[in-house]
Protein backbone atom coordinates (compact mmCIF):
# COMPACT_ATOMS: atom_id res chain seq x y z
CA UNK A 1 0.00 0.00 0.00
CA UNK A 2 1.17 3.85 -0.73
CA UNK A 3 2.44 5.50 2.35
CA UNK A 4 2.44 9.01 0.78
CA UNK A 5 -0.51 10.44 -1.08
CA UNK A 6 0.10 13.91 -2.74
CA UNK A 7 -2.94 15.93 -4.17
CA UNK A 8 -1.38 18.67 -6.76
CA UNK A 9 -4.05 22.35 -8.13
CA UNK A 10 -2.71 21.07 -11.52
CA UNK A 11 -1.41 18.41 -14.20
CA UNK A 12 1.93 20.05 -14.34
CA UNK A 13 2.37 20.50 -10.84
CA UNK A 14 0.89 17.38 -10.32
CA UNK A 15 4.06 15.60 -12.41
CA UNK A 16 6.32 18.22 -10.84
CA UNK A 17 5.75 16.76 -7.44
CA UNK A 18 6.04 12.93 -8.72
CA UNK A 19 9.48 13.81 -10.13
CA UNK A 20 10.70 14.85 -6.82
CA UNK A 21 9.14 11.60 -5.46
CA UNK A 22 10.70 9.63 -7.69
CA UNK A 23 14.02 11.73 -6.83
CA UNK A 24 13.75 10.69 -3.58
CA UNK A 25 13.64 7.59 -4.19
CA UNK A 26 10.25 6.26 -4.42
CA UNK A 27 8.03 4.41 -7.26
CA UNK A 28 5.15 6.71 -8.40
CA UNK A 29 1.70 6.24 -9.87
CA UNK A 30 0.38 9.29 -11.23
CA UNK A 31 -3.32 9.91 -11.97
CA UNK A 32 -5.44 12.52 -13.74
CA UNK A 33 -8.57 13.02 -11.21
CA UNK A 34 -9.56 11.36 -8.68
CA UNK A 35 -9.76 7.49 -10.12
CA UNK A 36 -13.55 5.62 -9.76
CA UNK A 37 -11.83 2.68 -8.78
CA UNK A 38 -9.02 0.11 -8.27
CA UNK A 39 -5.50 1.80 -6.84
CA UNK A 40 -1.88 1.31 -8.18
CA UNK A 41 -0.24 -1.36 -9.56
CA UNK A 42 1.77 -3.48 -6.20
CA UNK A 43 4.33 -1.99 -4.71
CA UNK A 44 3.54 1.44 -5.89
CA UNK A 45 4.64 3.56 -3.06
CA UNK A 46 3.54 7.19 -3.41
CA UNK A 47 0.40 8.69 -5.38
CA UNK A 48 0.01 11.67 -6.96
CA UNK A 49 -3.72 12.83 -8.22
CA UNK A 50 -3.20 15.67 -10.34
CA UNK A 51 -6.49 18.17 -10.01
CA UNK A 52 -7.75 21.31 -11.60
CA UNK A 53 -8.37 22.92 -8.68
CA UNK A 54 -5.87 26.67 -8.88
CA UNK A 55 -8.36 28.40 -10.89
CA UNK A 56 -10.96 26.04 -10.25
CA UNK A 57 -14.26 28.05 -8.19
CA UNK A 58 -13.38 27.66 -4.57
CA UNK A 59 -16.36 25.45 -3.76
CA UNK A 60 -15.46 22.80 -6.51
CA UNK A 61 -11.44 23.21 -5.52
CA UNK A 62 -12.50 21.84 -1.82
CA UNK A 63 -14.96 19.57 -2.80
CA UNK A 64 -12.48 17.43 -5.17
CA UNK A 65 -9.63 18.21 -3.04
CA UNK A 66 -11.43 16.57 0.06
CA UNK A 67 -12.66 13.53 -2.87
CA UNK A 68 -8.49 12.86 -3.69
CA UNK A 69 -8.06 13.05 0.15
CA UNK A 70 -10.52 10.39 0.30
CA UNK A 71 -8.96 7.93 -2.29
CA UNK A 72 -5.52 8.28 -0.79
CA UNK A 73 -6.76 7.82 2.57
CA UNK A 74 -8.56 4.55 1.35
CA UNK A 75 -4.97 3.35 -0.43
CA UNK A 76 -3.29 3.48 2.74
CA UNK A 77 -2.11 6.82 2.73
CA UNK A 78 -0.08 7.46 5.85
CA UNK A 79 0.77 11.16 4.98
CA UNK A 80 -0.66 13.64 2.29
CA UNK A 81 0.75 16.83 0.75
CA UNK A 82 -1.27 19.40 -0.75
CA UNK A 83 1.15 20.91 -3.47
CA UNK A 84 0.94 23.85 -5.25
CA UNK A 85 3.20 25.84 -7.60
CA UNK A 86 6.28 27.17 -6.10
CA UNK A 87 5.48 30.78 -6.93
CA UNK A 88 2.21 30.64 -4.61
CA UNK A 89 0.19 31.03 -7.65
CA UNK A 90 -2.95 32.89 -5.95
CA UNK A 91 -4.77 35.94 -5.28
CA UNK A 92 -6.87 36.92 -2.04
CA UNK A 93 -9.66 35.11 -3.68
CA UNK A 94 -7.75 31.64 -4.66
CA UNK A 95 -7.91 28.35 -3.05
CA UNK A 96 -4.68 27.54 -1.76
CA UNK A 97 -6.02 28.81 2.10
CA UNK A 98 -9.44 27.10 1.42
CA UNK A 99 -8.08 23.80 0.38
CA UNK A 100 -5.40 23.53 3.26
CA UNK A 101 -7.93 24.27 5.66
CA UNK A 102 -10.30 21.70 4.86
CA UNK A 103 -7.62 18.90 4.01
CA UNK A 104 -6.50 19.97 7.78
CA UNK A 105 -9.70 19.15 9.02
CA UNK A 106 -9.98 16.30 7.17
CA UNK A 107 -7.05 14.32 8.65
CA UNK A 108 -6.93 16.60 12.56
CA UNK A 109 -3.64 17.62 11.86
CA UNK A 110 -2.76 20.07 15.14
CA UNK A 111 -0.91 22.51 12.31
CA UNK A 112 1.01 22.36 9.31
CA UNK A 113 3.55 23.72 6.95
CA UNK A 114 3.28 26.24 4.12
CA UNK A 115 6.36 25.32 2.20
CA UNK A 116 6.67 26.46 -1.52
CA UNK A 117 10.05 26.84 -1.90
CA UNK A 118 12.24 24.97 -5.05
CA UNK A 119 15.99 25.59 -4.45
CA UNK A 120 16.74 23.46 -7.32
CA UNK A 121 14.48 26.05 -9.47
CA UNK A 122 15.15 29.63 -7.56
CA UNK A 123 12.49 29.56 -5.66
CA UNK A 124 13.37 30.25 -1.65
CA UNK A 125 11.81 31.43 1.39
CA UNK A 126 13.63 33.72 3.68
CA UNK A 127 11.69 34.80 7.00
CA UNK A 128 8.37 34.46 5.34
CA UNK A 129 9.47 36.26 2.48
CA UNK A 130 9.17 34.28 -1.02
CA UNK A 131 12.17 35.03 -3.44
CA UNK A 132 11.93 33.85 -7.21
CA UNK A 133 15.71 33.92 -8.67
CA UNK A 134 16.55 36.17 -5.52
CA UNK A 135 13.90 38.63 -6.38
CA UNK A 136 10.90 39.08 -4.25
CA UNK A 137 7.91 37.41 -5.70
CA UNK A 138 5.84 40.70 -6.40
CA UNK A 139 9.08 41.84 -8.34
CA UNK A 140 9.56 39.34 -10.30
CA UNK A 141 7.80 37.90 -13.52
CA UNK A 142 5.35 36.74 -11.39
CA UNK A 143 3.43 40.33 -11.22
CA UNK A 144 2.46 40.29 -14.77
CA UNK A 145 1.18 36.60 -14.50
CA UNK A 146 -2.30 36.52 -17.40
CA UNK A 147 -4.23 34.61 -14.23
CA UNK A 148 -2.81 34.83 -10.94
CA UNK A 149 -0.54 38.03 -10.67
CA UNK A 150 1.58 38.72 -7.84
CA UNK A 151 1.64 41.94 -5.47
CA UNK A 152 2.91 40.46 -2.63
CA UNK A 153 5.76 38.37 -1.35
CA UNK A 154 4.65 38.11 2.21
CA UNK A 155 3.18 34.33 2.67
CA UNK A 156 1.03 35.23 5.43
CA UNK A 157 -0.14 38.36 3.84
CA UNK A 158 -0.89 36.56 1.13
CA UNK A 159 -2.81 33.61 3.27
CA UNK A 160 -3.92 35.78 5.49
CA UNK A 161 -7.44 36.47 3.37
CA UNK A 162 -7.88 32.72 2.19
CA UNK A 163 -7.69 30.85 5.25
CA UNK A 164 -9.22 30.91 8.96
CA UNK A 165 -6.21 30.09 10.72
CA UNK A 166 -2.79 32.08 11.04
CA UNK A 167 0.29 31.85 9.76
CA UNK A 168 3.59 32.53 11.57
CA UNK A 169 7.31 32.67 10.28
CA UNK A 170 9.54 29.69 11.77
CA UNK A 171 12.92 30.79 11.60
CA UNK A 172 15.55 28.49 10.68
CA UNK A 173 17.59 28.82 14.36
CA UNK A 174 13.90 28.03 15.89
CA UNK A 175 13.31 24.05 14.21
CA UNK A 176 15.67 22.84 17.02
CA UNK A 177 13.98 23.64 20.14
CA UNK A 178 10.47 23.90 18.05
CA UNK A 179 7.37 23.35 20.41
CA UNK A 180 4.03 22.78 18.71
CA UNK A 181 1.33 25.16 18.65
CA UNK A 182 -1.80 24.90 20.68
CA UNK A 183 -4.26 25.80 18.17
CA UNK A 184 -4.12 24.93 14.74
CA UNK A 185 -1.94 27.26 12.49
CA UNK A 186 0.16 27.15 9.57
CA UNK A 187 3.83 27.35 9.74
CA UNK A 188 6.17 29.01 7.28
CA UNK A 189 9.44 28.05 7.55
CA UNK A 190 12.97 29.14 6.18
CA UNK A 191 13.83 27.09 3.47
CA UNK A 192 16.81 28.29 1.18
CA UNK A 193 18.74 24.87 0.83
CA UNK A 194 18.47 21.24 0.67
CA UNK A 195 19.79 21.07 3.50
CA UNK A 196 16.82 23.17 4.90
CA UNK A 197 14.59 20.74 3.12
CA UNK A 198 16.07 17.85 4.96
CA UNK A 199 16.02 19.42 8.60
CA UNK A 200 12.20 20.04 7.46
CA UNK A 201 11.37 16.70 6.84
CA UNK A 202 13.38 15.31 9.71
CA UNK A 203 11.43 18.04 11.77
CA UNK A 204 7.64 17.33 10.77
CA UNK A 205 7.83 14.49 8.33
CA UNK A 206 5.41 12.48 10.41
CA UNK A 207 2.63 15.13 10.69
CA UNK A 208 -0.42 13.80 9.05
CA UNK A 209 -0.71 16.30 6.17
CA UNK A 210 2.12 18.76 5.22
CA UNK A 211 1.51 21.76 2.10
CA UNK A 212 3.97 23.53 -0.20
CA UNK A 213 5.74 22.50 -3.44
CA UNK A 214 7.63 20.11 -4.98
CA UNK A 215 11.02 21.21 -3.14
CA UNK A 216 10.00 19.15 -0.18
CA UNK A 217 8.99 16.17 -1.96
CA UNK A 218 12.26 14.66 -2.22
CA UNK A 219 13.08 14.92 0.96
CA UNK A 220 10.07 13.29 2.61
CA UNK A 221 10.40 10.48 0.31
CA UNK A 222 13.92 10.05 1.98
CA UNK A 223 12.77 9.39 5.16
CA UNK A 224 9.34 7.31 4.01
CA UNK A 225 11.62 4.90 1.62
CA UNK A 226 14.14 4.63 4.97
CA UNK A 227 10.84 2.59 6.46
CA UNK A 228 9.36 0.65 3.69
CA UNK A 229 11.47 -1.89 1.21
CA UNK A 230 13.96 0.69 0.54
CA UNK A 231 13.73 2.43 -3.74
CA UNK A 232 11.13 1.96 -6.24
CA UNK A 233 11.63 1.25 -9.46
CA UNK A 234 11.14 3.60 -12.31
CA UNK A 235 10.20 3.11 -16.51
CA UNK A 236 12.74 3.87 -19.03
CA UNK A 237 12.61 7.51 -20.74
CA UNK A 238 13.04 6.76 -24.06
CA UNK A 239 11.29 5.41 -26.85
CA UNK A 240 10.81 4.79 -30.98
CA UNK A 241 8.69 7.06 -33.08
CA UNK A 242 8.29 10.76 -33.61
CA UNK A 243 7.76 13.43 -31.65
CA UNK A 244 5.36 16.83 -31.50
CA UNK A 245 6.48 19.92 -29.32
CA UNK A 246 3.61 22.32 -28.00
CA UNK A 247 4.06 25.80 -26.01
CA UNK A 248 1.46 28.01 -24.95
CA UNK A 249 3.28 29.35 -21.71
CA UNK A 250 4.33 33.13 -22.14
CA UNK A 251 6.67 32.61 -19.47
CA UNK A 252 10.06 34.04 -20.01
CA UNK A 253 11.52 30.70 -19.39
CA UNK A 254 9.59 28.96 -22.09
CA UNK A 255 9.74 32.14 -24.94
CA UNK A 256 13.31 31.83 -24.42
CA UNK A 257 13.29 27.73 -24.86
CA UNK A 258 11.34 28.60 -28.19
CA UNK A 259 14.11 30.84 -29.08
CA UNK A 260 16.68 28.34 -28.67
CA UNK A 261 14.95 25.51 -30.83
CA UNK A 262 14.26 28.24 -33.73
CA UNK A 263 17.87 29.24 -33.18
CA UNK A 264 18.85 25.58 -34.03
CA UNK A 265 16.94 25.80 -37.22
CA UNK A 266 14.09 23.30 -36.42
CA UNK A 267 10.85 24.04 -37.86
CA UNK A 268 8.02 25.94 -35.86
CA UNK A 269 4.61 26.94 -36.15
CA UNK A 270 2.88 30.22 -34.75
CA UNK A 271 -0.97 29.82 -33.56
CA UNK A 272 -2.52 33.75 -33.44
CA UNK A 273 -5.56 34.29 -31.89
CA UNK A 274 -6.72 36.98 -34.09
CA UNK A 275 -6.13 34.86 -37.12
CA UNK A 276 -7.93 32.26 -36.11
CA UNK A 277 -10.82 33.96 -34.41
CA UNK A 278 -10.97 35.63 -37.94
CA UNK A 279 -10.81 32.37 -39.75
CA UNK A 280 -7.83 33.51 -41.86
CA UNK A 281 -6.35 30.68 -39.90
CA UNK A 282 -7.37 27.31 -38.45
CA UNK A 283 -6.55 24.22 -36.40
CA UNK A 284 -5.96 22.09 -39.75
CA UNK A 285 -3.18 24.82 -41.27
CA UNK A 286 -1.46 24.11 -38.40
CA UNK A 287 -1.30 20.19 -38.52
CA UNK A 288 -0.92 20.34 -42.14
CA UNK A 289 2.21 22.09 -41.08
CA UNK A 290 3.26 19.05 -38.92
CA UNK A 291 2.31 16.42 -41.09
CA UNK A 292 4.87 18.48 -44.11
CA UNK A 293 7.29 18.40 -41.88
CA UNK A 294 7.23 14.81 -41.31
CA UNK A 295 9.65 13.77 -43.51
CA UNK A 296 12.59 16.24 -42.56
CA UNK A 297 12.85 14.31 -39.31
CA UNK A 298 12.81 16.93 -36.94
CA UNK A 299 9.92 17.51 -34.58
CA UNK A 300 7.47 20.22 -35.61
CA UNK A 301 7.06 22.91 -32.35
CA UNK A 302 3.56 24.77 -32.53
CA UNK A 303 3.32 27.49 -30.20
CA UNK A 304 0.92 30.51 -28.80
CA UNK A 305 3.83 32.19 -26.23
CA UNK A 306 4.16 35.69 -26.73
CA UNK A 307 5.37 38.44 -24.86
CA UNK A 308 3.01 40.02 -21.91
CA UNK A 309 1.94 43.12 -24.13
CA UNK A 310 1.10 40.65 -26.87
CA UNK A 311 -0.80 38.72 -24.53
CA UNK A 312 -2.93 41.70 -23.39
CA UNK A 313 -3.53 42.69 -27.13
CA UNK A 314 -4.97 39.23 -27.30
CA UNK A 315 -7.32 39.19 -24.07
CA UNK A 316 -8.82 42.50 -25.54
CA UNK A 317 -10.52 39.62 -27.57
CA UNK A 318 -12.08 37.96 -25.00
CA UNK A 319 -9.56 36.22 -22.68
CA UNK A 320 -11.73 33.17 -21.41
CA UNK A 321 -12.31 32.79 -25.65
CA UNK A 322 -8.67 32.99 -26.34
CA UNK A 323 -7.43 30.39 -23.96
CA UNK A 324 -10.29 28.04 -24.75
CA UNK A 325 -9.52 28.26 -27.90
CA UNK A 326 -5.57 27.60 -27.82
CA UNK A 327 -6.48 24.58 -25.17
CA UNK A 328 -8.76 23.35 -27.46
CA UNK A 329 -6.52 23.52 -30.74
CA UNK A 330 -3.70 22.37 -28.41
CA UNK A 331 -6.14 19.27 -27.67
CA UNK A 332 -6.74 18.48 -31.08
CA UNK A 333 -2.83 18.49 -32.25
CA UNK A 334 -1.81 16.23 -29.26
CA UNK A 335 -4.87 13.91 -30.73
CA UNK A 336 -4.35 14.04 -34.57
CA UNK A 337 -0.24 13.03 -33.51
CA UNK A 338 -1.07 9.89 -31.53
CA UNK A 339 -3.48 8.90 -34.04
CA UNK A 340 -0.91 9.55 -36.85
CA UNK A 341 1.37 7.33 -34.46
CA UNK A 342 3.46 9.75 -32.64
CA UNK A 343 4.95 8.73 -29.62
CA UNK A 344 6.73 11.64 -28.11
CA UNK A 345 4.40 14.83 -26.97
CA UNK A 346 6.34 17.39 -25.07
CA UNK A 347 4.35 20.54 -23.79
CA UNK A 348 5.11 23.91 -22.15
CA UNK A 349 2.45 25.40 -19.84
CA UNK A 350 0.43 24.74 -17.49
CA UNK A 351 -2.60 25.14 -19.12
CA UNK A 352 -1.64 23.75 -22.36
CA UNK A 353 -0.18 20.92 -20.97
CA UNK A 354 -3.48 20.43 -19.01
CA UNK A 355 -5.58 20.30 -22.46
CA UNK A 356 -3.16 17.67 -23.79
CA UNK A 357 -3.86 15.47 -21.09
CA UNK A 358 -7.46 15.99 -21.06
CA UNK A 359 -7.42 15.46 -24.87
CA UNK A 360 -5.48 12.36 -24.85
CA UNK A 361 -7.52 10.62 -22.28
CA UNK A 362 -5.08 8.84 -20.49
CA UNK A 363 -5.92 8.25 -16.70
CA UNK A 364 -2.48 6.86 -15.38
CA UNK A 365 1.07 7.84 -15.52
CA UNK A 366 4.06 6.08 -14.80
CA UNK A 367 6.93 8.25 -13.75
CA UNK A 368 10.46 8.28 -15.27
CA UNK A 369 13.35 10.25 -15.26
CA UNK A 370 13.53 14.01 -15.05
CA UNK A 371 14.34 16.26 -18.20
CA UNK A 372 14.70 19.22 -15.84
CA UNK A 373 13.90 19.84 -12.25
CA UNK A 374 10.50 19.15 -11.49
CA UNK A 375 9.78 17.83 -15.22
CA UNK A 376 10.08 14.02 -15.92
CA UNK A 377 9.00 11.67 -18.43
CA UNK A 378 5.74 10.24 -17.91
CA UNK A 379 4.38 6.46 -19.24
CA UNK A 380 0.97 6.52 -19.88
CA UNK A 381 -0.25 2.90 -18.31
CA UNK A 382 -2.80 2.28 -21.07
CA UNK A 383 0.41 3.35 -23.44
CA UNK A 384 3.39 2.01 -22.30
CA UNK A 385 5.32 2.69 -25.52
CA UNK A 386 4.32 6.50 -25.31
CA UNK A 387 6.39 9.11 -23.58
CA UNK A 388 4.80 12.47 -22.24
CA UNK A 389 7.15 15.57 -20.82
CA UNK A 390 4.70 18.12 -19.60
CA UNK A 391 6.48 21.50 -18.14
CA UNK A 392 5.17 24.10 -16.12
CA UNK A 393 6.19 27.64 -18.06
CA UNK A 394 8.57 28.65 -15.78
CA UNK A 395 10.63 25.53 -15.57
CA UNK A 396 13.09 24.08 -17.49
CA UNK A 397 16.74 25.46 -19.10
CA UNK A 398 17.09 27.20 -22.06
CA UNK A 399 17.90 24.12 -24.02
CA UNK A 400 14.67 22.21 -22.51
CA UNK A 401 13.10 21.03 -25.96
CA UNK A 402 16.42 19.36 -27.17
CA UNK A 403 17.03 17.45 -24.05
CA UNK A 404 13.21 16.37 -24.18
CA UNK A 405 13.66 14.88 -27.60
CA UNK A 406 16.84 13.20 -26.42
CA UNK A 407 15.90 11.71 -23.47
CA UNK A 408 12.77 10.59 -25.19
CA UNK A 409 14.07 9.09 -28.04
CA UNK A 410 15.08 5.79 -28.82
CA UNK A 411 18.06 5.65 -26.86
CA UNK A 412 16.86 7.60 -24.20
CA UNK A 413 17.58 6.63 -20.72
Amino acid sequence: MAVLGCIADDFTGASDAASFLVKGGMSVCLYNGVPDRGGPAAGTQAIVIALKSRTQETKGAVADSLAAAGFLLEQGAKQLYFKYCSTFDSTPEGNIGPVADALMERVGAPYTLLCPSLPANGRTVEKGELFVNGVPLHRSHMKDHPLTPMGDCRIDRLMAPQSRYPSRVLAREELEGFRAPESPCYLIPDYATDEDGRRIARAFGKLPLLTGGSGLLEHLAGEWTGETAGKGTIPKSGTRGRALLLAGSCSKATLGQIAWYQAQGKPSYKLDPAALLNGTQTPEDAWDFVAACQGTGDAVLVYSSDSPERVREYQKLGAGKVAALLEGITAGLAQKAVEAGFTRIISAGGETSGAVTKGLGFRSYLIGPSVAPGVPVMVPAQAPNIRLVLKSGNFGGEDFFGKALEMTGENGL
